[in-house]
């Protein structure tokens, strides 16, 4: 769905994913935004900022989630096991879909569930709405059951993604885990199966401990690790699945750490062709505004008139050698 209004942002952020007309590279995290509604309350805060906006994770019935606590911050991000709450899909498409302004930007819903079913009923659901897009979530890893258990196989993500292509016509995107041993196996695998474009990456698994009690931080032991931390990882994630995904023009919406202009251009650069702010929402409400800034002011500089002239342009030593090769035969 293409926006009625001018866009607001320097047409040089301005692209094309999945054939959904994006404003901005930058994408809402799934559950950093609640369903699209959490930060319009925050004054100077505008949906129009952003290229699209992934809504709080969604499964058939609804779900209270985990037990307390299920949020920690550390010394560089967070730690996270909500346990996808949320109000069931029944709720979501008749009274929250509704409410939502889709002229502000692309919605993008999330898909999650315990078993393969669970996640055709989900998608069959959104299918019948007004969302743009549908990502799948097979990489949660602060549930107990489904989620990471289906990302980490990419046998099993092919299947998920199979059997949810076959009752949607909307862009799949699929959001793969970085904990498992081969993400370009994934990748492959999920795009042969359906996927449109591959969400890289999900949180990291990890823990705290009160020293004192002795006792996991996290109610749920286990949480999804973003921010800062995992740059790193994430980065070389996307460049991994990069290799994969350019072969079969599948875009990817790069995520995990990203903080701030520079990081962003980093993950545009390792080949994604938008990216995910969540964590940083948390410390400053407004870093949309500030990384669009920074992006538009690093095209211009650079005599680029568009993001996608951008994406995938890291220069490597591979590459530097081939070039070299090339002009020496010349």
């Amino acid at each position: 769905m293409t926006s009625t209004l001018a866009p607001m942002l320097p047409p040089s952020l301005s692209s094309t994913f999945c054939g959904l007309r994006f404003d901005s590279p930058i994408v809402l995290l799934s559950g950093c935004v609640g369903f699209g509604e959490e930060y319009t309350r925050v004054a100077g805060f505008t949906n129009r900022d952003v290229g699209g906006i992934v809504l709080k994770g969604t499964t058939p019935e609804p779900r209270l989630g985990n037990p307390p606590h299920r949020v920690y911050e550390t010394s560089m991000g967070m730690l996270n096991a909500i346990g996808l709450q949320n109000p069931g899909v029944d709720t979501v498409v008749r009274h929250i879909l509704p409410t939502l302004d889709f002229d502000e930007t692309r919605f993008v819903a999330n898909v999650c569930g315990s078993t393969i079913e669970d996640y055709v009923e989900v998608t069959r659901r959104f299918d019948d709405s007004p969302v743009n897009a549908i990502e799948i979530n097979i990489s949660c890893p602060n549930v107990k059951e489904g989620g990471v258990q289906f990302g980490n196989y990419p046998e099993m993500s092919a299947r998920v993604v199979a059997a949810c292509r076959a009752v949607t016509r909307k862009p799949i995107i699929t959001k793969l885990s970085p904990n498992q041993t081969d993400i370009r196996e994934n990748a492959r695998r999920c795009i042969e199966a359906g996927s449109d474009a591959l969400s890289v990456i999900n949180t990291v698994m990890g823990m705290a401990i009160d020293v004192k009690t002795r006792r996991p931080v996290i109610g749920n032991v286990q949480g999804g690790l973003s921010g800062p931390a995992i740059k790193p990882i994430a980065l070389l994630k996307v460049h991994q699945v990069y290799e994969v995904a350019h072969q079969h023009g599948v875009p990817i919406i790069g995520q995990g750490g990203i903080y701030t202009a520079e990081d962003a251009l980093e993950f545009i650069m390792a080949g994604a062709s938008a990216v995910g702010i969540g964590t940083a929402l948390f410390y400053d409400p407004h870093i949309c505004k500030k990384i669009n800034a920074g992006i538009a002011q690093y095209l211009a500089e650079a005599g680029m008139t568009s993001v996608s002239e951008l994406v995938g342009s890291l220069v490597t030593h591979k590459a530097t050698a081939a070039l070299r090769q090339i002009a020496t035969s010349c």
